[in-house]
């Protein structure tokens, strides 16, 4: 998309125009940070431990068997704090019906592709937000079908909480969704169709409608790109971060940014793609162009997560500010020893376009009993910031970054319907520290 921006033509007033033209250029090219050298604390992972409590919560409510249409079971786990104080977590496939003696499915239950969740002011999750009736359930994003009948369906990932429109009073959730079609293998979860935003309003989270931002056109499948995995506002914008489909052949996948105002998340022409920056300034290595924040989202590059592009950032990464630092959570990607099924790595770094300083070993996270046996995996670490403080971690209460992962039995749907903490997020509490100079 292009935009036309006014040309001043009197003669005398062209060498304001060219100094307009400069400051806009620096502007455009300009990112929060340290231009290649270190201006911030830094932050790696020290220490953690299982917040069973959080764990317990959840699992209590999936296995409350009061409504046949709630949630009993799903991943995909991002979250949000409502300005009244509730949260609402978002959940990707999601299994419904009742859960017999705290543990097991029927063999074939209800599922649906999306769903929400809302937890009270107090930490309580109160009831699941679906599409269609209680007795004929549906996903709370609906999906269509493409061409020959093939299913389109809606993954919701990050959220937030911003004006309905820049200095409006009134506040909307925005909620991030990847559109994806039915594909054959290896595009088993789907082939990248779109990136969405939907819109809630507050406080009754009715859903207002759902808008394209961005669908990519790339012809190799697996350098399309998918915006949302995580979402987080700074100097008002909203930084949108994405990856295309790297995973898939086990390898990293390439991470991108994008961002728009603060109010405007839902507005395509709002968005400003990550273009790389000026060769020796820092950000991307991948930005020798030197663009800039571009308003065409084919001039995205990549963000170089991890020493080489075999090796970084799957999919669903994370990322979470940590006092001045940029902290992003992931699934090792590629390790070349093989850990990168089960290790949580974290990188850092002093702006949202990078450089990225790491790998650093976070954890293994821990899988219910019996799980490593039935071939469960953790995957899809998430940060909740909402949950979270800056003080490090220790061991008290609630201290610490509070991260999700998700669990699942890829190749056993009888396996997570006999037991259904094979297919429900687990927590983490992360103790984060500031790196050490000379320490990346």
């Amino acid at each position: 998309m292009t935009r036309h921006w006014p040309v001043r033509g009197a003669r005398w007033n062209i060498g304001l125009g060219l100094l307009a033209a400069l400051i806009l250029l620096a502007a455009l090219l300009s990112v929060p940070g340290d231009g290649g050298g270190r201006k911030c604390a830094g932050a790696h992972v020290t220490g953690w431990r299982a917040d069973e409590r959080m764990t317990r919560e959840l699992a209590r409510y999936g296995n409350d068997n009061a409504r046949p249409d709630d949630w009993t079971g799903g991943d995909g786990t991002r979250s949000v704090r409502l300005p009244d104080g509730r949260t609402l977590w978002m959940s990707a496939d999601t299994f419904l019906d009742e859960v017999y003696g705290g543990r097991s499915r029927k063999p074939n239950p209800v599922w649906v592709r999306n769903s929400g969740l809302v937890m009270s002011a107090g930490g309580k999750f109160e009831r699941t937000l679906l599409g269609g009736t209680e007795s004929r359930p549906t996903a709370l994003f609906p999906g269509t079908a493409a061409e020959g009948g093939r299913e389109v369906w809606r993954w919701p990932v990050q959220a937030v909480v911003e004006p309905r429109r820049p200095g409006s009073d009134e506040k909307v959730v925005r909620v991030l969704l990847w559109q994806r079609e039915a594909g054959q293998a290896p595009w088993i979860y789907g082939v990248p169709r779109a990136s969405e935003v939907a819109t809630f309003s507050l406080p009754g989270l009715e859903l207002e409608g759902v808008t394209s931002v961005y669908e990519p056109r790339h012809t190799d499948v697996e350098r399309r790109v998918l915006y949302g995995t995580s979402a987080l506002g700074e100097g008002g914008w909203t930084y949108v971060f994405g990856a295309d489909e790297g995973s898939v052949g086990g390898k990293a996948s390439r991470a991108h940014v994008a961002r728009a105002p603060v109010g405007r998340l839902d507005d395509p022409d709002a968005w400003q793609f990550w273009g790389g920056a000026a060769s020796g300034s820092g950000g991307s290595s991948a930005g020798a162009k030197g663009l800039g924040w571009q308003e065409d989202p084919a001039r995205s590059v990549p963000i170089l997560v991890g020493e080489t592009a075999q090796r970084g950032a799957t999919g669903t990464y994370t990322v979470v500010r940590r006092g001045d630092t940029w902290l992003l959570l992931t699934m090792d990607a590629g390790a070349p020893d093989g850990g990168g099924v089960t290790d949580v790595v974290s990188y850092w770094s002093c702006t949202p376009t990078g450089p990225w300083h790491g790998p650093s070993k976070v954890a293994a996270p821990p899988l219910p009993p019996g799980a490593t046996r039935a071939g469960a995996v953790p995957y899809n670490p998430q940060a909740h910031a909402e949950f979270s403080s800056d003080d490090g971690g220790g061991s008290g209460g609630g201290r610490g970054l509070l991260i999700s992962y998700d669990v699942n039995v890829m190749n056993s749907t009888g396996a997570i319907h006999q037991d259904v903490a094979y297919y429900r997020p687990r927590f983490l509490r992360l103790v984060t520290e500031p790196v050490a100079d000379g320490d990346e």
